[in-house]
């Protein structure tokens, strides 16, 4: 409530929580309420968690009819108010999480899913390290065909990718002054930017923390800014899988290392290979892709993404800095030796991708794990086992992993099944404009 007292410009306040889609779902208040609210929580159906991508209840969930719909307790997380720069009018945004009416975290609850998965490093007397690397493209979506916006300060438009290049980050300055300028205000550790190889696309890198629930609570809250503040700039931000048939996609690549009690980084054995605990984490993540694939490849746009010679990952395997393993290995020297986990797209639930990839390094520590040999050169070029190509193939390979189960709750598992089917039953329904003009804005 300090935050408050200190911006009494503010007159609203809205309340959030990441449904599983990662969509905020939330209410608007009077700040003259915003104490109660703070103080007791507010309520939400337990339904809300596990709407579909437009927003509709899910067909025969026993969330909503079968218990009557009835409500969760919401409350506040550790990030307290924070402004919303992209609203004209003053106005502060406040993150919440699910319980039951009794205290106990809703399983359901994606943010609750990664609390519990962190909660397990605790037991070990472990604290996983992490960053997020998100790709974005700004896009014209005026018109019929998507386009790069027109530079603000010349009027024309890019027709093609300028990987990191001054020129195109130069393009949009005020735009991306005002994004740094925003995530200063809302505590958003954004550290680069370069821009990418599509056109009008750009990377931002967030700075790797010690506390892996404000880790996903910043990337959330980063696409939410970077989407809200672009439209104040007369241009759409896409954190799409693939929102151009010719140009590579948006992906979120993960970097995460793990302290122990100590401090010491255990992937850290002083040489350049890493110790067997990274070795380890590397085999549980691979051993968990099959299964988790439909976490990192959420909708039926991802896997447009997940093509050979794309820049993105279609095979299951890891190696020492090369780009083209599903896992690298990035060069470091070794107090920063870490694991870079590579095959999410940016239309992914932060929560949910954090606690997946976590989850199965975790998994193969637990089991010692032995990892298979590093690949070398181009991963697209040889005979490995691949990712599943498609959604369906996805659905059924989470459904079947036997890995899941550690890593996430049976209520969350149904409640995502039932999310996935359903949108992919009604996808059918659908133009591939108007696939995009649903996963432009809401992914």
């Amino acid at each position: 409530m300090d935050w408050l007292k200190e911006h009494p410009e503010v007159r609203t306040i809205r309340v959030a929580a990441a449904d599983l889609n990662g969509v905020p779902r939330g209410k608007r208040i009077p700040v003259r309420f915003a104490g109660k609210v703070f103080s007791e929580g507010t309520r939400f159906p337990f339904s809300v968690m596990n709407l579909d991508i437009w927003g509709e209840d899910i067909e025969d969930s026993p969330l909503v009819f079968a218990t009557g719909d009835c409500d969760g307790l919401l409350m506040p997380t550790e990030r307290g108010f924070m402004p919303m720069p992209w609203l004209s009018a003053p106005t502060a945004l406040l993150p919440i999480w699910m319980f039951h009416m009794d205290g106990r975290p809703y399983a359901g609850d994606p943010r609750q899913a990664l609390a519990r998965v962190v909660d397990r490093y605790k037991a070990r007397g472990l604290t996983p390290v992490v960053a997020t690397e998100l790709e974005f493209f700004l896009i014209d979506d005026s018109g019929k065909t998507l386009r790069v916006p027109p530079s603000p300060r010349s009027g024309k438009r890019r027709s093609g990718g300028e990987t990191l290049s001054l020129r195109a980050l130069d393009t949009f300055d005020t735009f991306f002054s005002a994004l740094y300028a925003a995530c200063e205000e809302m505590d958003i550790p954004a550290d680069t930017a370069i821009s990418e190889a599509g056109p009008g696309q750009f990377e931002i890198n967030l700075m790797h923390q010690g506390d892996a629930l404000k880790a996903a609570d910043d990337t959330w809250l980063f696409k939410m800014l970077v989407k809200g503040l672009a439209r104040t700039h007369g241009f759409a931000a896409s954190f799409m899988a693939k929102p151009y048939e010719l140009w590579a996609g948006n992906g979120m690549h993960t970097h995460f290392s793990i302290l122990d009690a100590a401090g010491d980084n255990i992937f850290n054995d002083g040489t350049e290979k890493g110790s067997d605990a990274l070795r380890h984490a590397v085999a549980g993540c691979l051993a968990a892709l099959p299964g988790s694939t439909l976490i990192f490849a959420p909708h039926a746009n991802s896997y447009d993404r997940l093509v050979p010679n794309a820049h993105a990952p279609t095979s299951i395997g890891w190696a020492y800095e090369n780009r083209t393993a599903a896992l690298r290995i990035p060069a470091s020297g070794p107090a920063a030796r870490r694991i870079e986990h590579r095959v999410a797209g940016g239309d992914v639930n932060p929560y949910l991708m954090i606690a997946a990839v976590l989850g199965a390094a975790l998994v193969g520590i637990e089991d010692e794990m032995p990892a298979d040999p590093p690949i070398v050169g181009n991963a697209y070029a040889q005979s490995l086992p691949q990712l599943p190509a498609t959604w369906n193939l996805a659905i059924n390979a989470f459904d079947n992993c036997a890995l899941i189960p550690r890593i996430f709750e049976r209520e969350l598992i149904e409640n995502f099944l039932m999310t996935k089917r359903q949108e992919i039953h009604y996808m059918a329904e659908l133009s591939e404009e108007e696939q995009t003009e649903l996963y432009l804005d809401t992914v």
